[in-house]
């Protein structure tokens, strides 16, 4: 699937959506052998840049999210959409692919 590119740097994630900077991908392995872009696996693990407001309940009241931003996340391993903004690699994706928070 191809990356979304966009030129503007702002981008809020509506409802129950969160937008995650993607981590880098491991060049290389403990053992200091260089891996070629096809060997690497896609990281699984970023920092949330942005929430959405939440979902609304039975009573239309609305439900904060349980991250927020700055927060290190570990996903779904094919969860999201890929953007990229200004150069730089994120995913939009729903708060129910969110596996853990990185402490």
């Amino acid at each position: 699937m191809a990356a979304l590119t966009l030129s503007t740097s702002t981008l809020q994630p509506l409802g129950d959506r969160l937008l995650v900077k993607v981590a880098t991908k491991e060049e290389k392995t403990i053992g200091g052998i260089f891996l070629p872009d096809t060997a690497q696996e896609k990281p699984q693990i970023g920092e949330v840049t942005a929430v959405g407001a939440g979902t609304r309940n039975d009573k239309g009241d609305r439900v904060a999210l349980e991250v927020k931003a700055g927060d290190k996340v570990l996903y779904s391993k094919y969860a999201g959409t890929e953007v990229k903004l200004d150069g730089v690699d994120y995913l939009l994706l729903a708060e129910r692919d969110i596996l853990a928070i990185v402490e």
